[in-house]
């Protein structure tokens, strides 16, 4: 989760190093630190917190440099200290690192034994203390990380600096992505393409086990067993890594805000005349759905919510057999896998290391490994057999909104060409269907509408201790989701659950101190959802409905409060019905001052287990 980024330059790095890890701040923010080579002096300055203050601190202690590392971390092992913040440094050697290394403790007790001593609580001290004892025993830089790399065990991306050479970084990666950025006479290394693009255009993606020796005249690749590798190098869209509030005040609040533009971006995408007559889809080649018996979808987190309310829409639509696995629980259940099934993974970032880890299962066990991703040239997206982006561009708020709303237009989509493929669903049906999704960016810019209403509820429910959601069918995912919005960027305990399940046990956490947040559109299941939110205003709860005019208007007398939506087909009311959600997440975390782009212990990039 941790952002590393090495630049060998014709002028000052240390500018360019916290530049990039600004970028590169999504994926942690407890400490940051960069590491430079002036005059053949190795150096570094770190700072424990958000990357403001290593620059402060850069500004009375500067470090000169036309070459270094930097590194933004967010803490596995050990806690946020300067002693534990990269880049770590032993001898002539200094290292930044993502990932874990899980013999440290082996590695260590060997060190130890042999002499060596250790100033922080990290697994990364160990690598570069077996650098230095490499070095020590006569290997070049190059011959140390090449003896190194196979006695790590885990997952890692490395970037190494070596004092007296200022013409020299060596990477490696294993489990955690990495790329190198071509100049000219300069080079560079990062996490992602987003750290790169204000140096260079020019990216060369590592592959899995790869490591790299680089200079300023370029970079010779490895693979995992020491042969030289030909890696292709892809130009990136410099003005799709542009990063950016444009006028908002948080991050967050721009990427709600852009949900309607980006949703008719993928519509345009993947639908023949989105906006027009007659549309039809126009999905990649090899999406069959008729030589398949069931789907099996794995992501984490909010991508996980993702999969459950398309679990609704492809047994429903399509009559597919659908089996959803959080990612971690999958890998090591080691499922039994049919090979006329599909398997569908989901991630924003495309580097979720646990739902990379179980692609990486179910290859060569199931008939298609399909990816659902953002960034698509990401892990993810290059090892599946075929990878949808869902073009929500830089989502640089931890908490995921737009991700989450195009992820739903994308598996909506891909439900319909499941129902059509099997015979559930005639192709004027689903003619219609993309007729209604032709309306939806309007419809969502009228959610956005309820901002106002929202915010002026926010300062009670920032009072709250607990929050509970309740949703029925495809709704109850979105309960889910709300809850987790509200607890990752508030710090308020919320849960979410079916609204059957009420009476099984949450309603004894019911009093007038509990808010109650109930989606409802009134659809097929509103009755039944009304009934167990009058179960809880019996009980003297606080209910909150979400309902379009006609659910207001019949079941909002003796709400504490209701919020009034458009009217929207019962396909699309999870993707319209997810933005009031974000909105009452983001107005309750300003209204209780908490950091709403970088909540505490979380980043964005997910890619350590």
């Amino acid at each position: 989760m941790c952002g590393i980024v090495g630049v060998l330059g014709n002028h000052q790095v240390a500018p360019l190093l916290v530049e990039s890890l600004k970028r590169l701040e999504y994926r942690g923010y407890d400490s940051a630190g960069i590491a430079t080579v002036n005059d053949g002096k190795l150096d570094r300055r770190r700072a424990v917190g958000k990357l403001v203050n290593l620059s402060d601190l850069l500004v009375h202690e500067p470090l000169a440099g036309r070459a270094g590392i930097g590194h933004t971390r967010w803490a596995t092992h050990g806690a946020a200290t300067v002693a534990n913040a990269h880049p770590h440094k032993a001898g002539t050697v200094a290292v930044v690192h993502n990932g874990i290394i899980e013999n440290f403790r082996d590695l260590r007790c060997e060190l130890k034994a042999a002499g060596y001593d250790f100033e922080s609580e990290t697994d990364t001290e160990t690598v570069v203390v077996l650098t230095r004892a490499l070095l020590a025993s006569g290997k070049t830089p190059q011959q140390a990380v090449e003896a190194l790399l196979p006695r790590l065990h885990g997952a890692f991306a490395l970037c190494f600096l070596f004092e007296g050479e200022d013409d020299l970084l060596i990477c490696a990666r294993k489990g955690s992505p990495l790329a190198i950025g071509h100049g000219d006479g300069e080079m560079f290394v990062g996490s992602d393409a987003i750290a790169l693009a204000p140096m260079t255009d020019r990216i060369t993606y590592l592959e899995e086990g790869d490591w790299a020796v680089v200079t300023r005249a370029g970079a010779e690749i490895f693979d995992a067993q020491n042969r030289r590798a030909n890696r292709a190098m892809t130009r990136i869209q410099v003005d799709a890594t542009r990063i950016e509030k444009a006028g908002y005040k948080h991050f967050m609040a721009k990427e709600i805000a852009e949900q309607p533009a980006v949703l008719a971006d993928a519509l345009r995408h993947y639908v023949e005349n989105s906006g027009g007559v007659n549309p039809a889809l126009r999905l990649p080649e090899g999406l069959d759905f008729t030589q398949i018996d069931r789907l099996t979808m794995v992501a984490c987190g909010t991508a996980s919510y993702a999969c459950h309310v398309a679990k609704y829409w492809f047994e429903s639509l399509a009559g597919l057999p659908c089996d959803i696995d959080v990612a971690s629980e999958f890998r090591y259940r080691e499922p039994p896998l049919s090979a006329r099934s599909w398997a569908l993974f989901v991630s924003q970032s495309g580097e979720t290391a646990d739902t990379l880890a179980a692609l990486r299962y179910a290859k060569d066990k199931v008939a298609k490994i399909v990816a659902v991703v953002n960034v698509s040239t990401s892990s993810i997206a290059r090892e599946a057999d075929l990878a949808l982006p869902i073009l929500a561009g830089i989502e640089v708020g931890v908490a995921s909104t737009k991700a989450f709303t195009c992820q739903l237009a994308v598996l909506a989509l891909l439900a319909l060409k499941a129902g059509q493929d099997r015979g559930r669903l005639t192709a004027a049906q689903v003619q219609a269907h993309l007729a209604d999704f032709a309306l939806l960016p309007g419809l969502m810019n009228h959610a956005l509408g309820l901002a106002g209403e929202i915010e002026s509820l926010s300062d009670q429910l920032a009072e709250a201790q607990d929050v509970l959601f309740l949703g029925r069918g495809p709704m109850y995912p979105l309960a889910l989701e709300g809850a987790l919005k509200l607890k990752e960027i508030s710090y308020i305990h919320a849960e979410g659950y079916a609204s059957g399940e009420l009476k099984h046990g949450p309603i004894a956490l019911i009093d007038n101190r509990v808010p109650v947040i109930v989606l409802a559109p009134r659809d097929h299941l509103f009755e039944k959802t009304v009934s167990n939110m009058q179960e809880v205003m019996a009980r003297h709860g606080k209910v909150l409905l979400l309902s379009d005019a006609a659910g207001v208007a019949e079941a909002g007398a003796g709400c504490w409060q209701a919020l009034t939506l458009p009217q929207v087909p019962d396909l699309l009311a999870p993707i319209l019905y997810a933005i009031p959600a974000q909105l009452l997440a983001y107005h309750t975390a300003i209204a209780k001052g908490t950091d709403v782009d970088q909540p505490r212990n979380l980043a964005k990039s997910v890619t350590v287990e």
